[in-house]
This record gives C-alpha cells, structure tokens and sequence, in this order.
C-alpha cells in the first residue's frame, strides 16, 4: 500500500468537495475553486470530513497513480482553504521588480528593454523594494501547480549565475558560487 496514497485527507470547514460520475474532483473554499480529472481506475470517497483515496489492485500503474492522486487533491484543498504564497529575490546592481495594476509586473533586468509580464488572474503579485536590500517578489494563489509555473518562467528569464550570484532566486535558495579566473592561482 502506498504509504502517501492511503493518508486520509483532513477536509477544513469552510470547503466543500464533489465527486461527479466522470470522475472530476471540484474543490470549492474561500480562496477559489479547483477542478481536476481524476483516472477512472482510483476512487475517491468523501466520509465524517475525511477523503480517502483508494485503488483497485496493486498493479504498478495502480500504486504510481495512488499515491499521485492522493498528493493532488490535497494540494487543492490546502490551495482553496489557505493558499500558496512563492517569494523571489532580485539580487543584482540596477536590477528592479515593480507590480503594476492588472496583475502586471515589470523587470529591469540588465537586458536593454524592461520586461513586461502579464500574470494569470488566479496569482497576486508584490514585488518590494527595501533601501540596502535585494528588490523581492512575493506570487500568492490557490494554484500551486500554477504559482510553481509562474515562478519558474520569472525565475527563468535571468537565473542566478555562479559567480556574482546575480539573477533572480527564490527565498533561502543556495547559489552554489565559483571562483573566478584568480581563484585557481596561488
């Protein structure tokens, strides 16, 4: 049995699920509404504010795609009662982050134009600037496959670079450095 997949999910009041005949998982609460299509093959059962996820045999598709299931629709109910909040550091010299209105955010970047991103509905963004520290983006959604999505694409547009670690990084992530050309000389 997969240890993840057979873990009942705690249900928080406030959030409702429903579980339609073609097997899609609507998650409604607070912070939005989500939607997913589960396989045929695994059941999903809603009982005393508990849902369990379970799986017919224990076939190798079964047992991949129970634990998968289990951790989804979690994630949801987690999303739509609390949220999911990535933040991002800027760190370089000149490099700016500034949140317009309609979910727009712009960054200078050292490239020779500003970059201009259009976000999706579903994510607020922030973007702070501190005197004496790095320019911070703060993504907030219920999505969590989708603000994972987004902060990949922002931090894609100038990850940070091993040797004056500038770019843009997550909070508390580790820039593994590198010495330079003087680095190896004694």
């Amino acid at each position: 049995m997969s240890r993840i997949g057979k873990l009942p999910i705690n249900v928080p009041a406030g959030v409702s699920i429903t579980i339609d005949k073609s097997n899609v998982v609507t998650v409604k609460g607070p912070k939005g509404e989500l939607t997913r299509k589960i396989d045929a093959d695994i059941n999903v059962a809603v009982e005393d504010g508990q849902l369990n996820v379970t799986r017919p045999t224990e076939q190798k598709r079964h047992k991949a795609l129970h634990g998968l299931y289990r951790s989804l629709i979690n994630n949801m109910v987690v999303g739509v009662s609390d949220g999911y909040v990535k933040e991002m550091e800027v760190v370089g010299v000149g490099y700016k982050a500034e949140a317009k209105g309609n979910n727009t955010l712009e960054l200078s970047l050292g490239f020779s134009h500003p970059i201009v991103m259009v976000l999706p509905p579903e994510v607020v963004v922030e973007a702070e600037t501190k005197r004496g520290q790095a320019p911070s983006i703060k993504l907030q959604s219920h999505d969590k496959e989708l603000i994972g999505q987004v902060a990949a694409k922002i931090r894609g547009l100038r990850p940070p670079e091993p040797y004056k670690g500038k770019g843009i990084r997550f909070k508390g992530e580790l820039v593994r450095r590198k010495a330079g050309k003087s680095g190896g000389k004694k």
